[in-house]
């Protein structure tokens, strides 16, 4: 379920066995889209009293919905919150001991997002090898796309779901089975609200922003240009055909984290894939390295116990 919205009451299947991840979450009574009408009386919850701008995500939770409190909702949302990052820890396990870097993908639809991961596995062919888990509320449309570059892929159908979560991406690793020292690549659900606040056990949030999109994207959805580690700024071929502020649109992802890294890319041209590559390659060295030293510790035990065990035995 997701608190902000209240989606996950529909079916989510994984491709090629329906009724192998299917469940329903929470009992579909809540929805933050609420449309209802604004009194002067108490409703049991902060009431914002600018009445020209009604702000919904103010008091504990950050959240409204309608008939719960905010004490309510904080809790709700630790509840699930904490059995998505159980599962998401584990994920981060498997990968990790397999030399898998494994990247989250998200964005709004529309941004170029499964174009740019198309040139991106294209450009990857020989170097590294590349699986995908492809996440949309219906069709296995960019799955297929994926599939004909010549890379394992995976589709998630989440219904009414607007997100992927870790109990998915968990079972998906078993279908999809990524070899060692590889790239997984998440291509999150369209959204740019709802996915920031799952844990899936990526290595890293990547956003993808278009120019088409606006630059105040950053500022009007700060939780994921937070909880990403870098931002593509997509679409920059198009940068001579509209009005369109660079500096303004990185200028305000820094304002919201100053940390981030950011690409300027086109899927279409191949402007800043070079530099993406690269970025790829050190993540996916450094998780190759992590398991390669995982390994070299567990060894250095086994002998350090055989050899215990050789001065246990009697002469």
């Amino acid at each position: 379920m997701c608190l902000t919205c209240g989606c996950g009451t529909g079916e989510t299947s994984i491709e090629s066995d329906k009724s192998a991840h299917s469940h329903t979450h929470a009992d579909g009574t809540t929805h933050a889209h609420n449309h209802g009408h604004n009194h002067g009386h108490s409703h049991g919850h902060e009431h914002d009293h600018d009445h020209a701008h009604l702000h919904y995500g103010k008091g504990a939770a950050g959240n409204a919905v309608p008939g719960m409190t905010q004490s309510r909702l904080v809790q709700i949302e630790r509840d699930i919150l904490a059995k998505n990052d159980a599962i998401a820890q584990r994920n981060r396990e498997w990968l990790a001991q397999r030399g898998i870097f494994a990247l989250n993908l998200v964005s709004s639809p529309g941004s170029g997002k499964t174009s740019l991961l198309v040139r991106t596995i294209q450009a990857l062919a020989g170097r590294l090898p590349v699986a995908v888990i492809e996440g949309d509320q219906q069709t296995s449309v960019d799955a297929d796309r994926i599939r004909a570059t010549g890379a394992a892929a995976l589709q998630i159908n989440t219904g009414k779901g607007c997100h992927l979560d870790a109990a998915m991406i968990d079972a998906a690793l078993d279908r999809l089975a990524p070899v060692e020292d590889s790239v997984l690549m998440i291509e999150n659900v369209g959204n740019l609200v709802c996915p920031a606040g799952f844990d899936l056990g990526e290595a890293h949030k990547v956003v993808v922003l278009s120019v088409t999109e606006g630059e105040d994207k950053p500022l009007k959805y700060p939780d994921m240009f937070a909880a990403a580690s870098l931002m593509l700024l997509n679409k920059v071929d198009l940068l001579p055909h509209l009005d369109f502020d660079v500096a303004a649109c990185l200028a305000n992802a820094r304002r919201v984290n100053p940390a981030i890294a950011i690409i300027e890319v086109s899927a279409r041209s191949g402007v800043g894939l070079d530099r993406w590559l690269d970025w790829i390659a050190r993540g996916a060295g450094a998780a190759r390295q992590q398991r390669l030293d995982r390994v070299s510790t567990l060894q250095a035990r086994v002998a350090e116990l055989e050899a215990q065990v050789a001065r246990l035995q009697p002469r």
